[in-house]
């Protein structure tokens, strides 16, 4: 089985285990209750993020909330396929990266065409619940070691840049 079709694989697994979860969440509490994993740390809980990464743009008004989480997202999308097309044959991690974002996107994007915001339940905090950080979800997990991914290509490429004399990096798919 080539890349291409081994990724296709990996997303939609990411994509089903995000959906799966995200509707163990919902049919197992309710909106707002949290139980405790790791007492004074992690803890599921049930969040309606209508948002962006940390709640950016959630009062927002509708026509905002449409271009902004709906729109802009499946364009978006578009050009992540098309740079994961673009990378195939590149480093493994890079096309992996870009399926990552995809992966992540799509399920959050599900999230929102259905419902209306996504399902968050990962929250993570220091000793009190009130003191925390932004619940996440398993597509935002996907996202964030995909930019990790893509913050070490550029590394990789910056290397590259130097060791041939070229002092370029602007394009992450160069040296390929």
């Amino acid at each position: 089985m080539n890349r291409f079709w081994t990724l296709c694989l990996i997303m939609a697994a990411l994509i089903l285990v995000d959906q799966f979860t995200k509707g163990a969440i919902q049919s197992s509490l309710q909106w707002g209750q949290s139980i405790p994993v790791i007492d004074g740390f992690f803890s599921i809980a049930y969040v309606k993020n209508t948002g962006a990464a940390f709640g950016f743009g959630a009062g927002g008004p509708e026509w905002f909330r449409i271009i902004f989480f709906l729109a802009l997202p499946v364009i978006f999308c578009g050009w992540i396929f098309y740079m994961l097309v673009k990378t195939i044959s590149g480093p493994y991690y890079l096309s992996l990266a870009y399926g990552l974002i995809l992966a992540g996107a799509i399920g959050n994007l599900i999230d929102r065409f259905y419902l209306g915001y996504v399902v968050d339940f990962l929250l993570f905090y220091w000793k009190d619940e009130r003191n925390h950080f932004p619940a996440f979800n398993v597509a935002d997990s996907c996202i964030t070691i995909a930019a990790f991914l893509l913050i070490y290509d550029f590394f990789v490429q910056a290397k590259l840049s130097k060791e041939k004399g070229q002092g370029n990096v602007s394009d992450p798919t160069a040296n390929k």
